[in-house]
């Protein structure tokens, strides 16, 4: 029992010795190491949106950055700017590819001029079931590497991008007075964007392109007869409800659509590893949490326009939303047909293809897996 006991016992000074050692080394290791952080020099980036500064928007922009910011541990620093701090909205690719801003936060339907493609990775044709399919078509079904092909290869674009923030249903928009019929908007003046531009110009409207700080002084002015930009929570800030009060809820013209996250790509590429890493992730960070954010302010915002301020909330009458899906027909045959260059309709075609191929399968999969909100809600709070 003594021989035993001696020796069991033996081990434990030269353990303990071991462990404070350890612990002294790890000690001294981190005062070596930071100095070095301390010193780290921090690289600020200039990142400007191409919204004005009271917008939800640009609100969600700065919820990036300040993920950035704050994962990157002072090695690195984003630095957002308005619309206009630097560049217009409509400015922002080219002010990024030249290095006169290193990054920015928009749509990549806004580059819809330079090639209409760009409009796929922004105002989809309404194929998808809602904006989350299209992230994920464009992270897991092929959407990135064709991103990349025309950002890069066909535009020359010195840029990097990335897509985040799944968008709701865009609203058909603010009208002055009400419409019942397709045919009401023959010949009015209305303001949207990307390939809704081509949609709303086949069903006989003069179509504007506008960004969105210029919306509302238009229609103020009478330059414009009726308007889309988003949502209740930009629509409001933005003061739709002070120059129009009927507002159409549900639209196919952007069903679908996301934010575009961009940077310099020389700028991009310096970074060290982990740093282009935190860009990427940090967009994937904010886009979830943009959309639970989402839930709260534009369901508020909406109830405020309606209670408050006298809208009049009412629902896209259903031949409007035929007309819309026989236009949509109309709008994406002929700009598959486009043979002006293998840059026109040949890639237009191709990333069409990779889109219907992923909204067949995973669009059959939702649709056959997910039980009626509309029957749980009406069971749950329509009851009288």
């Amino acid at each position: 029992m003594t021989d035993k006991a001696t020796h069991s016992e033996a081990p434990v000074p030269a353990r303990r010795g071991f462990l404070k050692a350890g612990a002294a080394a790890a000690a001294a290791a981190a005062v070596l190491a930071t100095p070095q952080v301390s010193r780290a020099q921090t690289v600020t980036l200039r990142f400007q949106s191409t919204w004005p500064q009271r917008d939800i928007f640009h609100e969600f922009a700065q919820d990036y950055v300040s993920r950035v910011n704050a994962m990157s541990g002072g090695r690195l620093r984003l630095e957002l700017l308005p619309a206009g701090a630097v560049v217009g909205a409509f400015q922002l690719l080219d002010a990024v590819h030249a290095g006169t801003l290193d990054g920015g936060h928009g749509v990549a339907a806004y580059w819809f001029g330079r090639n209409r493609a760009f409009s796929l990775f922004g105002t989809t044709p309404p194929w998808f079931g809602n904006a989350n399919q299209f992230l994920g078509w464009f992270y897991y079904g092929g959407g990135e590497a064709l991103y990349r092909e025309l950002m890069h290869d066909i535009m020359r674009m010195n840029v990097v991008g990335f897509m985040s923030g799944p968008m709701p249903t865009q609203p058909l928009g603010w009208f002055r007075n009400p419409i019942e019929r397709a045919e009401q908007l023959r010949g009015l003046r209305f303001r949207t964007v990307g390939l809704a531009t081509d949609l709303f110009r086949e069903l006989g409207a003069a179509v504007v392109a506008l960004p969105g700080g210029e919306i509302v002084p238009a229609l103020e002015r009478g330059v414009i007869d009726a308007a889309e930009f988003n949502n209740p929570s930009s629509d409001r800030v933005l003061g739709f409800p002070d120059v129009a009060k009927n507002l159409y809820l549900q639209s196919y013209h952007q069903a679908v659509e996301c934010f575009e996250i961009l940077f310099n790509r020389q700028r991009y590429e310096a970074l060290p590893a982990d740093l282009q890493a935190i860009l990427r992730y940090g967009a994937e960070a904010a886009s979830s949490d943009m959309s639970w954010k989402l839930q709260d302010r534009y369901s508020a915002d909406l109830l405020a326009m309606q209670q408050q301020q006298g809208v009049n909330v009412r629902t896209t009458p259903t031949s409007i939303l035929d007309a819309q899906l026989r236009a949509w027909d109309a709008v994406i045959q002929r700009q598959e047909s486009d043979n002006s260059s293998p840059a026109a309709g040949p890639f237009f075609k191709k990333v069409c293809d990779s889109q219907r191929a992923w909204c067949r399968r995973v669009g059959n999969f939702f649709l056959r897996n997910e039980v009626s909100a509309v029957r749980s809600f009406n069971h749950f709070f329509a009851r009288g």
